[in-house]
């Protein structure tokens, strides 16, 4: 069970919406845009190098990159493989685990594409309502 101080044991049902809870960390990673659009990446193309991620995800910085190839790498959603060459080649790819996650992101980014036009027409009625209290 989750506490405030942190998870004090595993326990066999993890619950995002209780505080301390280590699951909620996870739904904050695999919500990330960058997360998302990363894996998207690795599962099209298997494996790929550092300076194709960053040429495929426009508007990425190299910092933002790195942090979430770590984080993710730490998740043991992505595995990091080093080659010895001068200068070294590094490449990234989904695990095992990260497999998994293939099939959730690709329906959360179909729907996003399936439906933007209706949330942009949202989008534009909700700010067009002068009415609306801050």
């Amino acid at each position: 069970m989750a506490t405030d101080q942190g998870v004090t044991e595993p326990t066999t049902s993890w619950d995002p919406y209780e505080r301390g809870c280590p699951s909620r960390e996870v739904l904050d990673r695999i919500g990330d845009k960058w997360t998302v659009l990363v894996l998207g990446e690795l599962g099209r193309h298997g494996v790929c190098r550092y300076t194709q991620l960053r040429k495929q995800l426009s508007g990425v910085s190299e910092k933002m990159l790195t942090q979430t190839l770590r984080a993710l790498e730490r998740d043991g959603i992505v595995r990091r493989t080093v080659y010895p060459t001068v200068p070294a080649r590094v490449e990234y790819a989904l695990t095992p685990l990260g497999q998994t996650l293939r099939e959730p992101l690709r329906a959360l980014t179909d729907w996003s594409v399936q439906h933007i036009a209706e949330v942009i027409a949202a989008r534009e009625e909700y700010d067009a309502d002068t009415e609306r209290v801050s």
